[in-house]
């Protein structure tokens, strides 16, 4: 990795960067479709963060592809694929270190994951300073992810910038996720229903307080099979839950919910 950097570094080649934990599906896709767009070279990682991960069973589980995904990254005009081991990155063994994202970590999933972001921060920062790019994306449907990163990068002055890509859907408006090739046949038909109820609640939010669209977002998952976690209608830039929207505020819902046993997470601008 370090002499095919340098080599470009020295034809002044810019660098897109891509990391994923693998798994890979048309929503990685899209993320290494907008880094060719902007870019000379594009990079993507693949790697299974461990201290990311609170519950081990889920990391023992998560799907490992990687054959599937190198494939699907040649075909997709990838330059260039990172694979690195657990040992590579973390040298000195697996551990994540402690970060403060102005308060961005201690909402939603920073609740119900407790250190899954400083194991996300970790990782990133260490992909950032092996690769080096000037542009780096990251798909919306992690959104607290995304607003971490960006965080990241202005508190560290990592001098890149951080690319949004809108969430990439099924037909059937389910958020495509590397955690959906678990799901069983009854939760793949009862899943995009998370959707579904985030729709409903843009329009129901028009005419409604907040509190009350919760209200009727838990009461829509208690008709489903569906498991909902959590609901959270926040501003998208502090993460903080909004009780009254203020004008030209942006705000939007939040969805943790689980299909059987695997947790799905999902989100959509109200406004």
């Amino acid at each position: 990795m370090q002499s095919v950097l340098s080599e470009l570094k020295a034809k002044n080649k810019t660098i897109g960067f891509v990391p994923t934990m693998g798994a890979l599906h048309a929503g990685h896709i899209s993320l290494v479709e907008e880094s060719k767009k902007q870019n000379d070279f594009t990079i993507v990682s693949v790697f299974v963060n461990p201290t990311q991960f609170n519950n081990l069973e889920d990391l023992e589980k998560y799907p490992r592809t990687e054959q599937a995904d190198a494939a699907l990254l040649e075909d997709a005009g990838v330059d260039a694929v990172f694979f690195p081991s657990v040992e590579v990155m973390y040298p000195n063994g697996a551990e994540s270190n402690s970060y403060d994202f102005n308060g961005l970590e201690n909402q939603m999933e920073g609740k119900f994951r407790p250190g899954h972001f400083d194991g996300v921060g970790t990782i990133v920062k260490r992909f950032f300073e092996i690769v080096q790019p000037d542009h780096a994306y990251f798909g919306e449907k992690d959104f607290q992810q995304l607003r971490i990163i960006q965080q990241m990068v202005e508190n560290y002055k990592i001098p890149l910038e951080i690319v949004p890509v809108e969430i990439k859907r099924d037909e059937n408006g389910l958020a495509m996720s590397s955690r959906n090739k678990r799901l069983t046949e009854e939760m793949l038909e009862e899943s995009p229903k998370i959707y579904q109820i985030l729709l409903k609640a843009k329009d129901f939010l028009q005419n409604n307080s907040v509190e009350a669209t919760k209200k009727m977002v838990e009461e829509e998952f208690a008709k489903t099979k569906l498991e909902l976690e959590y609901i959270e209608i926040a501003d998208e830039k502090t993460l903080e839950s909004v009780t009254n929207i203020e004008p030209n505020q942006k705000i939007r819902a939040f969805i943790a919910a689980f299909a059987g046993d695997i947790r799905l997470i999902d989100n959509l601008r109200l406004n």
